[in-house]
Order: C-alpha cells, then structure tokens, then sequence
C-alpha cells in the first residue's frame, strides 16, 4: 500500500508544471496512507524530474519525518494539519499558481460567476488568515477556512492556494481548477462588473456535478 501511494503521490507532481501551477520547486502534493496515521509528500526542495516514488517521504500526522532519506517538504505541518483535523481528506495540494496567488496578495475571495465553479467549489473561493510557515499556523487556517465552506480551494492570504479532496487526485483536479477560475474571474473583471449566480442555482449546479456528472 505504502509503495502504491508513493508512486501515485510522485506521478501527480507532474501534474503541477504540466498545468502550470508551479515554477522552480514552489509546490507540492501529499496523499494519506490509508489505514494509518501517515501522509506521503515531496522532500523538500527537489526538482520535479528527480521525484520518483522512491524519493518521497513518509510522514506522521505530527509532520514528523519517518521514512526517507530526505527532509520534507517545508508544508508538511500544514498538510500534516489538514488531515489529522479533516478525516474526510485524503489528498492535499498548495502551490503558488499566478492568478489565485494574486486573489490571495490581495485578500480577496474568487466570486462564484462561474458555473464551474458552482460545479467544482459549490460557491466562491475563500481567503484564509495570513500565516508564516514553521508551524501548523497554515493548516490551522485552512481548516478553520474549509470549514465554513463547501469549497474544496482556500488562498491564503498573501501566499498561495491550498486544495483539499476525497483523494490526491482530486486535490490536484481542485488546484488546476482553481487556478482556472480565477484567471477566467480576473479576465472578466477587465471587461466589466461579473454578473453573480444565485444561490439556488449554485446549488442546484453543485449538487448536479457532485452527484449525477460522470460515470458511475
């Protein structure tokens, strides 16, 4: 199992430059083991063409490194925060995508004007507290942000997004999605004031995406 999510964890930081969610080594992506109170995440400061299964590290809920040879990433403890607090979680993604870290520089939560975004985040993209990594500060924040909203993003003010998911994966889908809206809103804002949904269609959309969408 642990050798599975390793793997899983190293192919889905692909997905980060691929999407071009990331520049340099500004990114990561953590997945839970299930069964156990670990988490797999990137060792810090490692390229993403030097990320292979054998690379990542292991970590306990603590954010207390206990299989690698490397140290992790320097999120872990904001990741680590997440999933000892939000069992539901099973994947987690912050990077520093362009367009959502300028929502987050200026503390402003991404409007819903979108369908997608009814869809993906069943509402607006919230702004958590500002925060100083070295602690569970961040991971604080983005639970108590999470909390009060459908919404599987939260920026943090004056850093950068973080996503959450049912799976790894879908932290990743969330964090490519995320960035998507809010260049689309940011776009749309030079063109003029965005026309908002209404709340019920918002979740008359979120509920649509979130539970008939797709194969079954």
């Amino acid at each position: 199992m642990l050798a599975q999510v390793r793997a899983e964890v190293a192919a889905l930081h692909a997905e980060l430059p691929r999407n071009e969610l990331v520049v340099w080594t500004a990114g990561n992506v953590s997945a839970r083991v299930p069964g156990h109170d670990l988490l797999v995440i990137k060792p810090s400061g490692v390229g993403y063409d030097e990320l292979t299964p054998e690379a990542m590290v292991v970590c306990d809920l603590e954010g207390r490194l206990v299989e690698g040879d490397r140290s992790p990433s320097s999120d872990t403890a904001a990741h680590a925060y997440v999933y000892a607090h939000m069992p539901e979680v099973n994947g987690v993604v912050h990077t520093h995508s362009t367009y959502a870290t300028a929502w987050a520089a200026r503390g402003e939560a991404i409007p819903c004007v979108l369908t997608m975004m009814a869809d993906e985040f069943g509402g607006e993209v919230p702004v958590g507290p500002f925060a100083i990594i070295g602690d569970d500060s961040i991971g604080r924040g983005v639970v108590d942000t999470l909390r009060q909203h459908r919404s599987r993003a939260v920026l943090m003010q004056n850093h950068g997004p973080f996503t959450v998911g049912a799976s790894a994966k879908a932290a990743v889908k969330a964090a490519v999605l995320c960035e998507e809206v809010a260049r689309t809103v940011h776009v749309a804002r030079q063109l003029g004031d965005p026309l908002p949904i209404e709340q019920s269609q918002i979740d008359a959309l979120y509920d649509r995406y979130q539970n008939v969408y797709g194969q079954r």
